[in-house]
């Protein structure tokens, strides 16, 4: 009897490891997936196709006002409501941030995910690199 209990206790205590390391990989696959850095020319083409895409500018508003990618909403990362500001946006539908290099729109993207974002494009060098490929900003 005891070793039926011993063996019954071994393969419970053996489940559930595995049962824990595979929602740990799980877990560890859904939030690196959740933040992506996306190329400007593949931006484009997806910005193309929905104009109705969230696209966050993530600079200040005197930067905005120079230059920025059309249909983009400012919302400035360093702003004190930042949080409040994007609470509107769909939490489930994909949003693209940018900022001029890429450090704010990473700082961004990591707040869009604590914050329940399901889907985050962060553009890879910002608008600066978006100018370099010679694709089109507003003013």
């Amino acid at each position: 009897m005891k070793k039926y209990i011993t063996l019954i206790f071994a393969t419970v205590i053996t489940l559930a490891s595995v049962s824990c390391k595979n929602a740990q990989k799980n877990d560890t696959k859904v939030a690196s997936q959740a933040i992506e850095v996306i190329a400007p020319k593949a931006m484009y083409e997806v910005l193309l196709k929905d104009p109705s895409t969230q696209l966050v500018d993530v600079r200040t508003k005197d930067e905005f006002a120079v230059s920025h990618l059309k249909d983009a909403q400012n919302i400035c990362v360093t702003d004190t409501d930042f949080k409040q500001k994007v609470a509107h946006l769909d939490k489930d539908k994909p949003v693209y941030v940018y900022c001029k290099k890429g450090g704010r729109s990473a700082q961004a993207s990591k707040i869009l995910k604590e914050l329940g974002f399901t889907k985050i494009f962060d553009l890879q060098g910002g608008i600066t690199n978006w100018q370099q490929q010679q694709l089109s900003t507003q003013k």
